[in-house]
């Protein structure tokens, strides 16, 4: 919306006068109601999230007068949903949210619905990367705010990805690797293949599991990836919340080794692919980080590839996967084997998805060391060269 723009945030209403070249005309003045947070068609969802009202105005008189005045646009989102889960940290706020805002370069007022002082406070090196301005809290903000536009809600094209053909600036999903690395100073752009004859290894991260999903051989699994050539990093949950210093871990590694989960989602902090110069489009050779999803029991690849092996062709990554057999998760210790957990899983998907998360993504894992050092070996020899 182009105008004249005055917000209230404690009532949760933009009034507007539209400039005569924009295209926002709601019908007879009609008031709209947006929920700025992108899952639309998840209704338990944005039920929580908090409404905003564009109330159109025919003259300027007829607005409440300006108690704040910018002249910069304003970005209108929420910082609630799933906010404390790291892949709709990514995929609901700060990939949309880097296609709407980044085309101000700075220059652009950001107003968070839902405020959390304490996401903010966790998240501030990537907002103050989108804005010079200190993020506004809509939700107590008493004060007449009046800006020269503003957009109300972000723009998202799927999880964890951005289509170029829409969007406004045709940004991509390296595009924004590259904001994270400016963002929190990561120095690695580009993976190299490690020359194993000069007796270096590929350094690999194993994201730590909380209670779920965890293996219970981490011990066995991590010693079987040293024993295959790796220098092998792991980190504690603590280091994992703290973004600025974990994001750095990551960046320093050639491959990220996880259970299905939302820690996976920290691959976009590792290096890509190198561009081959030369004429036309840069080519991105095959050997950019390698990220390897460990797949618990329970049919459980539609969602784990949609969420982690689909974005990264986009991003210059390279996937592999380990899916584990009934034999190595902890759901036999409590269920028998003639149980439809085992003889039949899509059958537990059609009671819907609260039953798939609290038996197949409840479960712990114990690897095969032997099956999973066949996965690995592969990898290895995929990002080393002689």
């Amino acid at each position: 919306m182009e105008g004249d723009v005055r917000m209230h945030g404690k009532s949760a209403i933009l009034y507007v006068v539209a400039a005569s070249h924009d295209s926002y005309r709601p019908e007879n003045g009609t008031a709209v109601t947006i929920c700025p947070y992108p899952r639309k068609g998840e209704l338990p969802t944005m039920q929580k999230i908090r409404e905003v009202t564009i109330r159109p105005v025919a003259t300027a008189p007829a607005l409440p007068r300006c108690t704040a005045t910018h002249d910069v646009p304003a970005v209108v989102f929420s910082t609630g949903g799933f906010s404390s889960n790291a892949f709709h940290v990514m995929a609901d706020i700060f990939i949309p949210l880097y296609n709407t805002a980044r085309e101000y370069d700075g220059r652009v007022q950001l107003v968070a619905t839902d405020y959390d002082r304490k996401w903010v406070s966790k998240y501030r090196h990537l907002l103050a990367a989108l804005s010079v301005y200190p993020v506004i809290d809509f939700d107590t903000n008493d004060v007449v705010r009046c800006f020269p536009s503003a957009r109300v809600g972000i723009d998202s094209h799927k999880d964890l990805g951005i289509i170029p053909a829409m969007s406004r600036n045709g940004y991509t999903m390296m595009g924004f690797q590259g904001f994270l690395r400016s963002a929190y100073s990561l120095k690695r752009a580009w993976a190299t293949p490690v020359n194993r004859s000069s007796g270096a290894r590929p350094r690999l991260i194993m994201i730590p599991r909380g209670e779920t999903r965890a293996l219970t051989n981490e011990a066995d699994v991590i010693a079987a990836a040293r024993e295959v050539g790796f220098e092998v990093v792991t980190v504690g949950l603590e280091v994992v919340s703290d973004l600025a210093r974990f994001s750095e871990v990551v960046n320093q590694c050639d491959v990220l080794v996880g259970v299905h989960g939302a820690g996976l989602t920290n691959f976009v902090f590792l290096p890509r692919a190198s561009p081959r110069e030369g004429q036309g489009p840069a080519v991105f050779l095959p050997r950019g980080a390698t990220v390897v999803q460990i797949l618990p029991w329970g049919e459980l690849k539609w969602m784990s590839w949609s969420d982690y092996r689909d974005p990264l062709a986009d991003m210059g990554l390279r996937y592999a996967e380990y899916e584990v057999t009934a034999e190595e998760t902890t759901l036999k210790e409590v269920y028998p084997r003639d149980h439809a957990v085992f003889t039949d899983p899509l059958s537990i998907h059609k009671q819907g998805f609260d039953m798939v998360w609290s038996i197949f993504l409840g479960q712990n894992l114990t690897l095969d060391t032997n099956r999973f050092t066949g996965v690995m070996q592969q990898v290895y020899q995929s990002i080393t060269i002689t």
